[in-house]
């Protein structure tokens, strides 16, 4: 064909059509929408699982792609959640630079499960 001659393409990329059926991603669309909207701390593997058990063929590749597509991530705690508020006191370490020598020089405290447990140093 001459216009693929023209635009330097073979004409089997002229004449591919694909195999992909759209409405069948549209419709998995509307399912991880659903499940999103009553489980929105759902990731990819647990929106596989959910999918499967409903009878469809998905794998966790096409449901990462398709959530990609539409915008949506599970909610979990993201990284960096402990970081101090700019209003919080910063307390000075009062040890910079001590050398400890001897027993019962230095004491600190350890809080867990509501117990005070001395540790030396």
């Amino acid at each position: 064909m001459r216009q693929c001659d023209l635009l330097g393409i073979n004409r089997s990329t002229y004449y591919y059509q694909s195999c992909k059926d759209e409405s069948y991603n549209l419709a998995l669309m509307r399912l991880i929408d659903e499940e999103y909207t009553r489980y929105p701390f759902y990731g990819v593997e647990k929106m596989t699982a959910v999918l499967k058990r409903q009878g469809h063929t998905v794998n966790p590749k096409r449901i990462r792609r398709l959530m990609r597509l539409m915008g949506l991530e599970a909610i979990y705690p993201k990284p960096n959640l402990s970081k101090a508020s700019k209003e919080h006191k910063i307390y000075p370490y009062l040890l910079r630079g001590v050398s400890i020598e001897q027993v019962d020089q230095v004491w600190s405290t350890d809080y867990s499960d509501d117990k005070v447990i001395p540790i030396l140093h």
